[in-house]
């Protein structure tokens, strides 16, 4: 299978669908809810989710054809494909909904190529805010607008990246734990914030402003996110060397068998070194 070619639709799909949503930007919306987590996240949608979606899969559909692909896509039914084909599509046609809503950055398009056993080996994510593309085939590296890209750690503090706010999350303590314990042990002179963006941008930010990380606690209520909020970034980060895990330190199940959130994982993404 050529990744670098499917890469290359992914990426046109991407950026197809950040046109899209650049349309509606500084519009106001109409918001609808869908059956999703236990969070208002995960239920809301709008028409241009739906749209973003259409056009991408009109750029995606050809190949599952062309190479016997799954598909996995946040407004479509699981139909299970993921579990029957060699690889699928993870896609998340607009991440940060609320974001998106709220008129404030923290969006963005989320496209992934994901074998049978959970490995992503395409990762591509597109800020329309900024106009950004990001990208990762497995063993060819990452690269930010179309360019080799590796991720910064100059700042002297540490950034958490968060869609909620601290002290607005379950298990505040424990986070804040977290945080001081990264901070003592780096040296580092305080902590910042970067709160209200959606998990794929949350991910992107991490590597824009280390030392930095985002992480989600396993829970019991169902959301936590999804395939389709991870996979494109966990590839990104692969081809960094960096760590984007589960919560316990164990790889990410983009495959999961029980459905597509992980609240009962959580997850973990640093770019803390900074030598």
């Amino acid at each position: 299978m050529d990744l670098q070619h499917l890469a290359n639709i992914a990426i046109e799909a991407a950026l197809s669908a950040g046109k899209i949503i650049q349309k509606y930007m500084k519009e106001d919306i109409v918001v609808e809810t869908k059956e999703g987590g236990s969070n208002y996240a995960s239920e809301v949608v709008t028409k241009v989710d739906r749209e973003c979606e259409s056009i991408i899969l009109s750029h995606l559909n050809p190949t599952c054809k062309a190479f016997d692909i799954g598909l996995l896509s946040e407004e479509t039914k699981d139909d299970g494909s993921r579990f029957e084909k060699d690889f699928f599509w993870s896609i998340d046609p607009m991440d940060g909904t609320l974001a998106f809503i709220n008129k404030q950055p923290g969006f963005s398009v989320a496209i992934a190529l994901i074998s049978k056993d959970g490995t992503p080996v395409i990762g591509v994510v597109f800020n329309p805010s900024t106009q950004t593309l990001y990208h990762a085939i497995q063993g060819k590296g990452a690269f930010k607008n179309l360019k080799p890209w590796w991720a910064k750690k100059t700042n002297d503090y540490l950034t958490y990246t968060t869609d909620k706010k601290l002290e607005d999350t379950p298990q505040a303590n424990k986070i804040q734990g977290i945080l001081n314990k990264h901070k003592a042990n780096l040296g580092l002179k305080g902590i910042t914030e970067l709160s209200g963006k959606g998990a794929v941008m949350c991910a992107i930010s991490v590597l824009d402003n280390g030392p930095a990380c985002f992480l989600k606690l396993p829970k019991k209520d169902k959301g936590g996110g999804s395939i389709w909020d991870y996979a494109a970034t966990v590839c990104i980060y692969n081809e960094l060397g960096l760590p984007a895990t589960a919560f316990n330190g164990e790889p990410i199940d983009l495959n999961k068998k029980n459905g597509a959130f992980m609240n009962d994982e959580g997850v973990y993404y640093s770019n803390l070194n900074t030598e």
